[in-house]
């Protein structure tokens, strides 16, 4: 992503590092990060980019780029992994997108890197600006194993559940558990999932499905299932659920 003036050129000179923070096109980041600010269209996104492969090639570069800043860079900037900034709400769903093209299992290796290395109990735990609560947020959310890409369309994209059990209370006594079966910090990623008994093979679920309380069943392993979400009609999707 890049700035345009009034008359409709393109700002030069361009570095899509740079960022002086309240001077140029980008606040609290840079166009790395903000490239994927797209959480309620990543279907265009991915179009746009030239699609899934040229994506995903695209997505994997944001993760091994240098972690460099330039002089004048915000310091917001902060819980790098290459260019990804994980100290800044910007970037919170970034990690979730490659479950739109087809590879939960990628939202999975670095959800489950983000928890491990990136929070702890000691007073310098959060590795970023914690803005109403929205780094915790995160990691509660994530460590259940979902993460709201888009918090508007009523889904939440699958990630890698820290815990082996979870129970949601919900309303009129009724409650929600997620489990993961067979997990440990080398069984981070997904290889199948129930929901009620029934196998499911999409990597989401909806907010409606969860109020209706049940029990979604998550086991796992330690390499990859490719298989799983990569049929485009199990993937996470912009349509309001």
């Amino acid at each position: 992503m890049r700035g345009k003036l009034s008359d409709g050129s393109w700002r030069t000179p361009f570095n899509p590092i740079s960022s002086q923070h309240r001077e140029d096109d980008f606040c609290e980041g840079n166009s790395w990060q903000y490239t994927w600010l797209v959480p309620q269209n990543p279907e265009g996104l991915i179009e746009l980019q030239g699609g899934e492969d040229a994506f995903i090639s695209k997505l994997d570069s944001l993760f091994s780029l240098p972690s460099g800043q330039v002089e004048g860079a915000s310091g917001d900037i902060s819980g790098l992994i290459g260019q990804y900034a994980h100290g800044n709400e910007p970037s919170h769903h970034t990690t979730y997108l490659y479950a739109y093209a087809g590879q939960q299992w990628k939202t999975a290796e670095k959800v489950r890197e983000i928890c491990r290395t990136m929070y702890t109990d000691q007073p310098d735990g959060l590795c970023g600006n914690e803005d109403c609560g929205q780094m915790s947020a995160w990691y509660v959310l994530s460590s259940m194993g979902v993460y709201p890409v888009n918090p508007a369309n009523g889904s939440y994209v699958f990630g890698s559940p820290l815990f082996d059990s979870v129970e949601l209370a919900l309303h009129e006594g009724r409650t929600f558990k997620i489990k993961a079966l067979n997990n440990s910090k080398l069984n981070l990623y997904i290889q199948s999932a129930e929901l009620n008994g029934k196998p499911y093979s999409k990597t989401f679920i909806t907010h409606k499905q969860i109020m209706e309380g049940g029990e979604l069943v998550l086991t796992m392993g330690n390499t990859p299932n490719t298989e799983f979400g990569k049929n485009p009609d199990d993937r996470p999707q912009s349509i309001v659920y």
